[in-house]
């Protein structure tokens, strides 16, 4: 009750300027992926500009989406080495990243998920949906989805398009950062190449070893439209992560791990419009090379997996009060592991969607019939609705998720000769399934926004890693006794309660332009095990996230924030606490030009000392200056 009561506080009281986040209408909105009013949507639904990214104090995609209303963002290292994307307290592994339409998490391990391979001149907006969509996109969409739209395969032509974008951002500890992106059209074709490089030596770890980072992803991308209503569209990229791991998965103090993930996407979109109807067939390969040194005297982990999609959609408007879609997704996952083993999964699923307004009434039903190898077949019922009401919007729905154990969930230190401590897999493991209910109110005028949203989700044999005695996990031939270790089990029943509120507003007049954004997550999950799992138990139990943005004349000033509320962990081997809470602010002060711009920021102002996940120590005070050219 006090949560709630400061949250409302603060949500009222502070200046009430929203952040530069856009709602485009009508727009190809992830609830139902057809053409519709967000508000129409029935969802609470954030949506993010692509030139977004450079007005904030991060060096990241994931560094983004920390300061993103009701997303929790657990780091294992700065500037994209690792992190985890949580929404309304789920699992890491719960919430789907889509990147174009097409699912991008990773058959390892969900742990990947932040490795997003676009770079930030390439993104036109994000979408952050909060809340359950698997009956449109699948099983990791529990919590819910996050879906980065390319320039290139967005239906309209992105407006004043840069040529050449250049920036470069040198700093404390070693760090360069470099981002480079061109686009060109030349009639019907569209050309973009992007590249980012991110480099440091990094802050000084437990271990006395320095935190490094080389993060390096290259992507390219083409779309062309023909005469005859065909349009294609094709994106590749290579993203690597060279990092220092240690302590990322373990708490021991021999852990001084090593990491190098590189991923190659590629998807192909091949589009037909005709009227008040489309068809698409999307095609997607993705490989991912994991190479682990947990440390110098162990041998690596090599994993190598593999995800082919192959999906169908058909859309088409009726009328102006009803619209459908419906398609056929089949999906292949292979790992080749010398410590998972070899193993593939075959998924195949058919879903429908549609949109329909009785009078001011909006329902949006959707379904999805799955056949999994590792579960057989299931049925995945949603519907959401909304009322609007002048300048009001009554929004509410219900859906049923499933999601089944990654490779890693399953099969984590199977093969090798002896394990003294660890996450270790459970191949027994069953589906974890879970029905979602929510309900909310929006307000909204030309420069003021608010909404509330209430949840509840009621999970079933829920997928986490629990603290497990040698005697009690049944495959043990290859651990030692006296080990410690974190086994992979079901846990018969988890059940989240939250309340999200947000409010945002913006001022301009002549040269002054202020925006601000200030939102608060309140979350209560309750586990039926005594003993509770790990990830659910570091979730955020309150979060407040707030991002100011002052501009007058040619300067701007960012300072983003948030404020973080959790269990207390502590792992007295390696020294390493998790505070119950913890402040964490960024700031970013920019100069802008004719054709180009300079800016100074600094990350964690208050040098505070922290760590989203036990063990996992995140820098202080990090100052980095630069230089962005746009022509």
């Amino acid at each position: 009750m006090r949560n709630l009561f400061l949250s409302i506080i603060l949500l009222t009281s502070s200046s009430v300027f929203s952040q530069e986040y856009k709602e485009l209408e009508p727009i190809n909105i992830t609830n139902s992926r057809t053409f519709q009013n967000n508000s129409n949507s029935g969802k609470n639904i954030t949506i993010i500009d692509g030139s977004y990214f450079e007005k904030m104090p991060v060096s990241s995609l994931d560094e983004l989406l920390k300061f993103t209303p009701g997303i929790e963002v657990q780091q294992r290292g700065p500037a994209g080495s690792q992190a985890d994307i949580i929404i309304r307290g789920g699992t890491f592994q719960q919430v789907l990243v889509l990147i174009d339409g097409m699912k991008f998490n990773d058959p390892i391990t969900g742990h990947f998920s932040g490795y997003i391979p676009v770079t930030p001149s390439e993104i036109a907006r994000i979408e952050i949906l909060k809340g359950p969509a698997a009956a449109m996109y699948g099983s990791e969409a529990v919590g819910g989805v996050v879906h980065i739209i390319s320039k290139s395969f967005l239906n309209k032509t992105v407006a004043n398009q840069e040529k050449l974008h250049y920036n470069i951002t040198a700093g404390m500890y070693g760090l360069i950062n470099v981002q480079a992106g061109i686009f060109k059209k030349i009639g019907n074709h569209r050309f973009q190449i992007g590249a980012v490089s991110n480099n440091a030596d990094g802050h000084l770890l437990r271990s006395q070893k320095r935190g490094y980072f080389h993060n390096q992803t290259f992507s390219g991308s083409y779309s062309t439209t023909f005469k005859n209503q065909w349009q294609l569209m094709i994106h590749s990229s290579i993203d690597q992560r060279d990092f220092a791991a240690e302590n990322y998965y373990t708490t021991f103090k021999s852990d001084t791990a090593n990491e190098l993930v590189k991923t190659w996407w590629n998807h192909a979109k091949l589009k037909k419009t005709k009227q008040n109807k489309s068809d698409e067939i999307d095609a997607v390969f993705k490989s991912t090379n994991d190479h682990y040194v947990y440390n110098p005297s162990s041998t690596a982990n090599e994993n190598q997996s593999m995800l082919i999609d192959l999906q169908y959609t058909h859309l088409k408007t009726v009328s102006s009060k009803m619209n459908y879609v419906y398609g056929l997704l089949l999906e292949q996952k292979q790992i080749q592991s010398n410590d998972r083993g070899n193993h593939s999964n075959n998924h195949a699923a058919v879903f429908g969607a549609s949109t329909i307004k009785i009078n001011k009434l909006f329902l949006n039903p959707g379904i999805r019939l799955i056949s999994d190898e590792n579960y057989g077949f299931n049925f995945l019922p949603q519907l959401n609705a909304s009322l609007p009401i002048h300048q009001w919007t009554i929004r509410g729905g219900f859906g049923k998720a499933i999601r089944s154990a990654d490779f890693t969930e399953r099969y984590n230190n199977f093969n090798k000769r002896i394990v003294k401590g660890g996450s270790i897999g459970n191949p027994d493991l069953t589906a974890e399934k879970s029905w979602n209910y929510e309900t909310g109110i929006d307000y909204s005028s030309k420069h003021f926004k608010c909404s509330a949203s209430g949840f509840y989700r009621n999970q079933n044999e829920l997928i986490d890693f629990v603290n497990t005695a040698f005697k009690d996990i049944p495959r043990n031939l290859n651990l030692d006794s006296n080990g410690k270790f974190a086994f992979a089990k079901n846990i018969k029943t988890v059940n989240t309660t939250g309340a999200e509120f947000e409010v945002n507003y913006s001022f301009r007049i002549k040269s002054l332009s202020i925006s601000f954004n200030n939102s608060a997550l309140i979350l209560d999950s309750k586990s039926s095990d005594s003993v509770p799992s790990y990830y659910i138990l570091s979730h955020a139990k309150f979060l407040l996230q707030q991002t100011l943005i002052f501009k007058y004349n040619k300067t701007e000033i960012c300072v983003s924030s948030l404020y973080k509320k959790r269990n207390a962990q502590s792992a007295s081997a390696i020294n390493a606490y998790c505070s119950p809470s913890y402040w964490l602010a960024n700031f970013k002060i920019q100069r802008y030009f004719s054709k180009a711009s300079v800016f100074i920021s600094s990350t964690n102002i208050g040098d505070i000392n922290y760590s989203d996940l036990l063990g996992s120590k995140m820098p202080g005070r990090w100052t980095s200056c630069g230089l962005t050219i746009k022509l």
